[in-house]
């Protein structure tokens, strides 16, 4: 027989979902911040590799410390797309499951605090590699001693 659920439970899972779909827009605003940086990245790296033919001996080998800056930067800013987006699949899959468990009357509470647990971890892991990537571009563009006017 078909379990027929009064629509004021309904309306209270669905109240429960909210707090996880603010928190998938928040995650949505930061893979938003985070791809924006990983294109101009990637810009910059092909603008060096197309002058780099140009470029006297000093230059090049300078362009290629930056080319490699850059490339390690690629590397992290992926790993933190990959956490954050990791976890937006959680907190979805915790949404579904607040629906599934509660229509169904299936014991999924332990499953649902893992998979958030694990979701906010991800976002943390996202969030720590988004300043390890902020440092490594602070630590590259700073100004030589040489270059500044100091009295």
């Amino acid at each position: 027989m078909i379990k027929v659920t009064p629509i004021t439970d309904i309306a209270h899972i669905i109240q429960l979902a909210v707090a996880p779909v603010f928190l998938l827009a928040g995650i949505g605003a930061m893979l938003n911040v985070l791809t924006a940086r990983l294109g101009r990245i990637i810009d910059r790296a092909r603008a060096l590799e197309m002058s780099l033919p140009q470029l006297n001996d000093s230059d090049r080998q300078w362009s290629m410390q930056m080319l490699d800056m850059l490339d390690r930067r690629m590397r992290v800013i992926h790993l933190a797309i990959t956490l954050c987006t990791s976890s937006a699949l959680f907190v979805c899959i915790v949404v579904s499951l607040l629906f599934v468990a509660d229509l169904g009357d299936f014991g999924f509470g332990r499953t649902i605090a893992l998979l958030f647990i694990a979701a906010m971890l991800l976002i943390v892991g996202g969030l720590v590699m988004f300043l390890v990537e902020i440092r490594l571009a602070t630590r590259s563009v700073r100004v030589r001693r040489d270059l500044l006017r100091l009295p």
